[in-house]
């Protein structure tokens, strides 16, 4: 059997598979935090137009659009509901995808869910789906066969997966969907860190949303018939087999995501945890910063890392600008970045001050770990942080209850503290209710969002 059958098969086993519980509460904190970055980000420049241009180009329908009181086809409600979840990089990742599964997984399930009547069980078992499927092929990647690594290429499958077991498909129709979706997800080869553009700055970003989107459609040709090369995964140039099945229904992959504080790339935070901490320890001001080296991995220096950002994309790539944000404005002006913090004199003139190099040691850990060692020089003297990993992984987790304050802190002001405890409250009880109460919830968060962009 080819790879993409014994996967479909996985995925249609997946609501009746035996697993821990800390595996069903890790869904329900990727809830939670995606809920939160996605009604974040629904007001920025590239969710505002994909709501004006997603029912014009696949129709109206009756799917629910986040943030507004639209509904659409709903590949039109997912393309939208996916590009609010990952507009502000305040979504979640996982560090053996070198990518983001939850801006995909949990739109196409929470959108699609409004289609079917499922329990609150069955949705936390397609997100569950999603997320093993899209991480174990996303890290299999030979980067010989497939040199970009942007979550667009790899979220279509994760997308299949999800849809499939909510829709409760047939094996053979999940897997001439994964072969579809493999075939038609997007090269992303011009865009993001290991792209050939240097223009980071765009609403394309890891192309997510369109992935997410693609992998729907390419679920519904195959059952109604289409099909696609189904041993795309059974060629060692391209995908390492082995890691794909390595541990396949004992090993759940989401139960590896990391949560973000900052709304910038995963490669910043390490530099802005230990920033953070050297400022608060020696009491430093910005003002008595002369410079700061950043000892880290190669691909961070990849990013635009640009000092004189031209939008909130932008900064969201840019170590120093990043890094000046937090020692002159706090850190809760990353959580979200919005245009006040472009055109700032003094932030470009302090992101001048940091200097990026490639640390061996570091580079070596990469992917598997982000880290980074900051030095701090002042006229009081020189302050370097130990090696340091990033607020959030699975080796420095947050808990619900973390979770649940960055929700309120970025949600705050765009919808009512009602609706933020009706969501809080609804993704809590997943797990006992028909899934009901949630997506009333999410319907009922209908403001005109804040815009970031």
């Amino acid at each position: 059997m080819y790879l993409t059958g014994i996967l479909a098969d996985h995925i249609c086993s997946v609501p009746q598979a035996a697993r821990p519980a800390f595996i069903d509460e890790m869904a329900l904190r990727c809830i939670l935090d995606l809920l939160g970055a996605a009604i974040a980000g629904a007001g920025a420049k590239g969710p505002a137009a994909a709501r004006q241009s997603a029912a014009v180009i696949f129709g109206e329908g009756i799917a629910p659009v986040w943030m507004s009181a639209k509904t659409a086809a709903p590949v039109a409600a997912l393309l939208c509901n996916a590009a609010a979840a990952c507009a502000l990089d305040l979504d979640d990742g996982h560090r053996a995808a070198r990518g983001h599964p939850g801006a995909c997984v949990i739109p196409t399930v929470l959108t699609l869910a409004t289609q079917t009547r499922v329990t609150g069980r069955a949705l936390v078992s397609a997100i569950i789906a999603g997320y093993d499927i899209g991480v174990r092929i996303a890290a299999a990647q030979n980067p010989q066969g497939i040199p970009t690594r942007q979550s667009g290429r790899w979220a279509a499958f994760a997308a299949v997966a999800a849809a499939g077991s909510l829709f409760g498909a047939r094996p053979d129709h999940v897997a001439q969907g994964l072969a579809i979706a493999g075939v038609l997800a997007p090269n992303q080869q011009a865009n993001g860190s290991s792209g050939y553009s240097r223009l980071t700055g765009n609403d394309v970003k890891e192309g997510i949303a369109w992935s997410a989107a693609t992998g729907l459609t390419a679920l519904h040709l195959a059952m109604n018939g289409h099909t696609g090369p189904t041993d795309l995964l059974d060629h060692p140039g391209f995908y390492d087999r082995e890691r794909i099945l390595d541990q396949l229904g004992d090993r759940w992959e989401i139960s590896g995501t990391y949560f973000k504080l900052y709304a910038c790339c995963r490669y910043i935070h390490a530099p802005l945890d230990a920033l953070l901490a050297i400022m608060t320890e020696h009491a430093l001001l910005a003002e008595e910063v002369i410079g700061i080296t950043v000892d880290t991995f190669g691909w961070a220096l990849r990013l635009g890392n640009k000092t004189n950002p031209e939008n909130p994309v932008d900064i969201q790539y840019s170590l120093p600008y990043c890094l000046a944000v937090a020692a002159i404005d706090g850190a809760a002006a990353l959580a979200p970045v919005d245009v006040s913090l472009l055109g700032r004199a003094d932030l470009s003139r302090f992101a001048q001050r940091v200097r990026m190099t490639t640390d061996s040691e570091i580079d070596q850990q990469f992917p598997d770990q982000t880290l980074a060692r900051v030095t701090v020089d002042t006229p009081r003297g020189r302050f370097q942080s130990p090696l340091t990993g990033p607020v959030g992984d699975p080796a420095r987790p947050l808990t619900f209850g973390a979770l649940e304050q960055k929700f309120l802190s970025v949600t705050r002001g765009i919808i009512s503290p009602a609706q933020q405890g009706m969501l809080i409250g609804a993704v809590q009880g997943l797990l006992s209710d028909d899934g009901a109460r949630l997506l009333h919830a999410l319907g009922s968060a209908q403001t005109s969002p804040r815009r970031n962009s």
